[in-house]
């Protein structure tokens, strides 16, 4: 039974989120002066409100709204610079500016775009604040740019691992659900906008504007900013296993689940506990929809390989009809004139009917592939692994590492203090390298540069070098300036003593 209800009350939820109480936050008649015939007019008086007095970006406005004239001035302002249209509305270009801009006023006040409160004998305008979140969105709808896959999958791992912190609460769960829900969205619609965008395009008869439409609308403001990086190992859609595995976690690991339900009821569900786990399955179904995401990324694929070759037939199309046909025609005629029935022979075009059967090209036939063979492994001989085996060991002996080279230096000391650089005993490639290295360390060490001794005393653990006097030495079959290893520590013990 518990199960059961547990369910309806998800179905509840769901049902509840496809058919949303649009109209139980916002007013009944808000969308009257954005359907009438002056719509564009409307949107714009609406969208200069916005800005200048309602928007995020505003100015701080006052607490009790602003003067009825002010805002009527406003709307005067962008009047003077529109055209209405003389049947929609009871606004017309002949009416005074003054009376318009308090029509205008009285149709938004209507529609309840905003409202007017008396405050003492003044009647002040404010916009209601769901009215003002919805002009938001709109603002933010119409703004819309080329949206990246990469950051709402970051968003969403990020969220899902804050879930496992205990003093994270569900509202992490809930961004994530919503982000999920709205990437999902965004690509399942890409390929609609795709076709849509390729209808529109197909109804230019310019060749010239249809490549700029091309280009401009579909190849730079492309619907997924990062869609040609959405396949690579490197993007972060790679990582969606990873949030899979991160939401069935959440949702099988009891404390962090009993802690997610307990945010719920407080929060969300009014202290209904079989709300508050429904809404918590509805959160964690949103984010598993997560692997649903191939299907729709197949589809996008195919849409736009679809949308390239119908650009290109098209293209090609109209650069092989644009042919000189008036100049042909205008020949005809000439050579018609001028040699009567024995133009027939220089005529430019062929005998016969211009279109005929025969004269139509064959079909094209598409030449299916046949699936690749599976990938074959490559197996080494004897004597190629022992090849490889010896490059594998000359490059390990000609690696001269900073353990390495310390290991050396104080086989090379012993028990000793300091050892000059002609008594070290070069009779292997290590030693050899190792010299090479020390050679380098003693010429840094003898700089003034500062930047060059730290990098000497960063490669010289545990000892350093000292440049003697002297010629050039080669009989280390290395030509180098002679001079000594020194080790520091007993050094120092042998001075204290």
């Amino acid at each position: 039974m518990a199960v059961q209800a547990l369910t309806d009350q998800i179905r509840k939820e769901k049902a509840a989120e496809r058919y949303p109480p649009l109209f139980k936050r916002l007013p009944d008649r808000l969308f009257a002066p954005l359907a009438s015939a002056n719509r564009l007019q409307y949107w714009s008086l609406l969208c200069a409100l916005h800005a200048k007095r309602f928007g995020p970006e505003a100015p701080l406005p006052p607490s009790r709204g602003f003067l009825m004239r002010e805002i009527t001035a406003d709307i005067a302002e962008e009047l003077q610079y529109q055209d209405w249209a003389p049947d929609g509305d009871d606004v017309t270009p002949a009416t005074p500016l003054a009376i318009r801009a308090n029509m205008v006023f009285n149709r938004l006040r209507e529609a309840e775009w905003i409202r007017v409160e008396r405050v003492g004998v003044r009647e002040m305008v404010t916009m209601a604040p769901a009215v003002a979140h919805f002009m938001n969105r709109l603002v933010e709808f119409a703004h819309t740019g080329p949206e990246f896959v990469s950051g709402k999958i970051r968003s969403v791992e990020a969220n899902l691992k804050l879930l496992l912190e205990e003093s994270t609460d569900g509202s992490s769960l809930q961004e994530a659900a919503r982000q999920s829900r709205a990437l999902l969205e965004q690509v399942r619609i890409a390929g609609t906008n795709v076709r849509d965008l390729m209808l529109e395009i197909g109804r230019v008869d310019a060749t010239g504007e249809f490549v700029r439409r091309f280009f401009d609308d579909y190849v730079e403001r492309m619907f997924i900013g990062d869609y040609k990086e959405l396949r690579i190992r490197e993007h972060p859609l790679a990582r969606r296993q990873e949030i899979l595995r991160l939401a069935a976690h959440v949702q099988q690991t009891p404390a962090v689940r009993v802690r997610l339900i307990q945010w719920y009821l407080e929060k969300q569900a009014g202290r209904d506990p079989m709300r508050a786990e429904a809404m918590f399955e509805r959160d964690i179904q949103k984010v598993e929809d997560l692997r649903r995401i191939d299907e729709y990324l197949d589809r996008l694929d195919d849409e736009i390989r679809r949308a390239n070759k119908l650009a290109l037939a098209y293209l090609d199309y109209r650069l092989r009809a644009a042919r000189p046909l008036d100049e042909l025609i205008g020949q005809a005629i000439e050579a018609v004139v001028t040699h009567g029935s024995e133009a027939a022979a220089l005529s430019p075009f062929a005998p016969g009917e211009c279109i005929a059967g025969e004269r139509l090209v064959s079909p094209r036939v598409e030449n299916k592939r046949a699936p690749p063979s599976s990938l074959r492994k490559q197996v080494m001989s004897p004597e190629q692994e022992a090849r490889a085996r010896l490059a594998l060991m000359a490059r390990d002996r000609r690696t001269m590492s900073l353990p390495k080279l310390a290991a050396f230096v104080r086989q090379q000391l012993g028990e000793g203090d300091s050892m000059p650089s002609l008594a070290l005993q070069v009779d292997s490639i290590e030693s050899v390298r190792a010299l090479q290295v020390l050679c380098t360390v003693a010429a840094a060490n003898a700089t003034s540069s500062k930047l060059l001794r730290a990098n000497a005393r960063a490669m010289s653990s545990g000892f350093t070098t000292v440049r003697m006097e002297g010629e050039e030495d080669q009989s280390k079959g290395i030509s180098h300036l002679p001079f000594v290893i020194v080790n520091p520590t007993k050094t120092v013990k042998g001075g204290s003593k």
